[in-house]
């Protein structure tokens, strides 16, 4: 019969036609099987898989501040999935789950004919976990118009030796760290964190039911961009974990019926939290690995974005919030009244010097100038408009400008920097570089160079001080000429004083007096107050000049911070202290970092204390007062404002028992200064900022350490070696023959050549205007 039935000449060609295809599809899935169309990973591959992973920088407390990533993806194991989560993606994604062996040929039958014969939609897809797997870990590629049943396929092959040599626990976990979510986050992890700011641990089922259900799409489910899709999204996930009987009814038509809240955080490395924090771990980091040749178990070095480390540092992630945010509030309103005060005048306008010497800063002017083109030629070409994305303090804004223009633009911009250090050990609890990382990528605490006004002058009298000036001492106020200083004469802002008497270090200190400060560094001398700022931290090269007494010196804003623990750390210096330890991604440590405080004091418990209550007297009373009278602060704070020559740089430096804050304000062009000492001294641009920041902290009872901490109780010596007034007249015989001091001196060092030049940019103002 069946002889008889090969004779028909149909069922004769239809059996060769079904046999050659058999042929072609056994030689065609050989051909893939034994590599013909790229590798396919092998067992030994398979069984020591190596997954990119996102190093994660942590906050003192261990919560996650950002990461480092070419994939945000960051592994957990099988025990931290709640079981809601692993029901979810069962009963969505892949019902057979536990009973194929990587290819549900069930699932493909059903598919096959319900979707590809009978054209119903409804029959579900055959893919699996494990076949989804196999294309998250290799990806596919492209095979031209074979491209789908070549990678199917592929994926085929290695989804069964996935299943060979993992258990489905293993396999769901692999799976739940790798799969691709929304926002180009992968695995659950990242994902977690990004979208509902928690661990995957503390998922409620409606949060794992979107974040499963984002899996069919992960843009057209997006909860961020379309959350009444997601939601839909979501609901049929509880569906469909109802129907196989993982939740009940009931509770899914429960949890359909609330909406979903997100606690959106984006990772990305420009935005979020702390970036120029970030910015410097990173940099950090990567030196310390390399100089250290710490390198991993093959003898590869670790990269920071593909090994998943973990960096715990020494930030305080809601103390930094709270920075940020009093920045943005504070520079908003003063980058608003700067412009103001300029008018049409402002020099980012009107001075076209100066907007050329930028201008041929840029790498298209270089080039254009390579080719020969003329300066007019090369301006003409960067005037010519094209879309840019700006920023403004209101909201990111696309406008059709050209190079010049956009020159202008962030020229007028005023920037700063905000370095808060816990003074006993130099941990880093607050950092601001700068405005917006986005924008302005130059980091004003430690690339950032500026002169720091009148806050140099508490380390003249510390000099002083320790070099045997009384602290009850008087000097007359009045300006004098130093004729061996090309004739300087350092004036005050204020003419608020009685030009006949003579005022104590107190009260010249707490106003900023710069008559008094000059005075002050000729009587302690000014190798001896260098040698005073070295002791207490300050690296950088500081001139033998009389201008250092009112602030000429250009230090990192980290530099002055450091020297500012001093004051209370019982004399020592404390580095500033960004990370305490290094992990690999098991969680083996790879380094710890210890504080590093000067052991030997760098000056007298007598000093310290004298200048921590002349710096009381600053806040309560002095240049600093707004704290007490404008915001109304009542905790213990000693303070420093400075302002530098024409009003080019404002600065305040906040004292806490418990914390230590610099604030800094100006414009990156050391050229463009503010219009006037009101807007633009340090109590005005600076202060705010720590003001704002203080008022957060008070009303938050997680810092009541910081900022409910009290000043040790000065002793009974510096109670007695301060306790003198303000001021005092000179005696008859001293005002009558002694007149001549008052009119012209010489400072107590040899003349420099070109000295005048220097001293141009560095005289500070009183701020008694405050």
């Amino acid at each position: 019969m069946i002889k008889k039935l090969f004779k028909n000449r149909w069922i004769k060609r239809i059996s060769i036609l079904l046999f050659a295809v058999f042929v072609i599809f056994i030689g065609f899935y050989g051909s893939i099987y034994f590599g013909l169309w790229g590798k396919v990973p092998n067992k030994k591959e398979l069984a020591s898989l190596k997954q990119n992973q996102a190093t994660e920088v942590l906050d003192k407390d261990g919560i996650l501040l950002g990461k480092f990533y070419t994939f945000d993806r960051q592994s957990i194991k099988y025990k931290d999935f709640p079981q809601h989560l692993i029901n979810a993606l069962i009963a969505t994604e892949d019902a057979r789950f536990y009973e194929h062996d990587g290819v549900d040929n069930k699932s493909l039958l059903r598919v096959f004919f319900k979707t590809i014969l009978l054209a119903d939609d409804s029959s579900g897809g055959g893919s699996t976990i494990t076949l989804q797997l196999a294309k998250n870990l290799y990806g596919r590629k492209d095979y031209g118009y074979l491209s789908i049943v070549v990678n199917k396929v592929r994926e085929s092959i290695v989804a069964k030796r996935i299943e060979e040599i993992y258990s489905k626990q293993e396999i769901l976990t692999l799976y739940l760290n790798t799969v691709p979510f929304s926002d180009n986050t992968y695995g659950i992890e990242s994902a977690a964190h990004t979208f509902f700011n928690k661990s995957t641990s503390k998922l409620s089922l409606a949060e794992s039911a979107t974040l499963i259900g984002s899996l069919k799409a992960n843009h057209s489910y997006n909860p961020r961009l379309f959350p009444e899709r997601s939601q839909l999204r979501r609901d049929v996930v509880l569906q469909q974990m109802a129907k196989y009987g993982y939740i009940s009814k009931e509770l899914s038509l429960k949890t359909m019926q609330t909406k979903i809240e997100l606690d959106y955080q984006y990772y990305a490395p420009n935005q979020g939290v702390a970036p120029y924090f970030r910015n410097e771990i990173k940099k950090q980091v990567v030196k310390f690995l390399d100089e250290k040749a710490i390198k991993k178990e093959n003898g590869e070095k670790y990269n920071i974005y593909t090994d998943g480390l973990k960096i715990y540092t020494t930030l305080d992630i809601q103390l930094q919030k709270y920075a940020e945010e009093a920045m943005q509030e504070h520079m908003k309103n003063l980058q608003t009244t700067y412009e103001k005060a300029y008018g049409k005048n402002a020099p980012w306008l009107t001075n076209e010097k100066l907007k050329l010497s930028l201008a041929k800063k840029l790498k298209k002017y270089q080039r254009l100038e390579k080719q020969g083109l003329s300066e007019k030629q090369i301006l003409d070409s960067l005037q010519q408009p094209k879309e840019t994305e700006l920023f403004t303090w209101e909201e990111r804004k696309i406008e059709k400008v050209s190079t010049l223009d956009s020159l202008a633009h962030y020229l007028k911009f005023l920037n700063t920097g905000l370095l808060s250090l816990e003074p006993k050990t130099g941990a880093v609890r607050a950092y601001i570089g700068g405005i917006d990382y986005r924008y302005f990528k130059y980091d004003h605490i430690v690339q950032s160079k500026r002169q720091v006004g009148s806050t140099f002058k508490p380390i003249v009298y510390t000099a002083a001080i320790e070099n045997g000036l009384e602290p009850c001492s008087y000097f007359p106020i009045k300006a004098v000429t130093y004729t061996d200083v090309e004739n300087w004469k350092p004036t005050n802002a204020s003419e608020n004083y009685d030009e006949e008497l003579n005022y104590s270090l107190e009260f010249a200190l707490s106003r900023s007096v710069n008559t008094i400060a000059v005075k002050v560094l000729q009587e302690a001398g000014i190798k001896n107050v260098i040698e005073q700022a070295k002791k207490i931290g300050i690296e950088s090269e500081i001139k033998e000049v009389p201008s250092i007494a009112l602030g000429s010196a250009e230090l990192h804003l980290s530099e002055l911070a450091k020297a500012y623990t001093s004051f209370v750390n019982e004399g020592r210096p404390s580095t500033p202290f960004f990370i305490t330890k290094i992990e690999d991604k098991n969680g083996t440590v790879l380094a710890e970092f210890k504080p590093e405080t000067t052991a030997e004091e760098a000056y007298s418990d007598f000093t310290k204390e004298v200048l921590v209550e002349f710096m009381q007297t600053t806040v309560n009373e002095g240049t600093a007062k707004r704290l007490r009278s404008q915001y109304n602060l009542t905790n213990d704070i000693a303070g420093k404002t400075g302002t530098t020559q024409d009003n080019k740089d404002g600065w305040f430096v906040g004292i806490m028992p418990e914390l230590v804050t610099v604030t800094w304000v100006g414009n990156d062009d050391h050229r463009i200064g503010f219009s006037s000492t009101g807007i633009g001294q340090g109590a005005n641009s600076a202060l705010p900022i720590f003001a704002k920041m203080l008022q957060k902290m008070n009303a938050d009872e997680r810092f009541n350490a910081i900022t409910q901490a009290r000043f040790e109780e000065p002793s009974t010596e510096v109670k007695e070696a301060i306790a003198c007034e303000i001021s005092e007249k000179d005696g008859f015989f001293k005002r009558l023959f002694g007149g001549k001091e008052k009119e012209e001196k010489k400072f107590k060092k040899k003349k420099k050549k070109g000295f005048f030049s220097f001293l141009k940019g560095d005289k500070d103002e009183d701020e008694q205007a405050d």
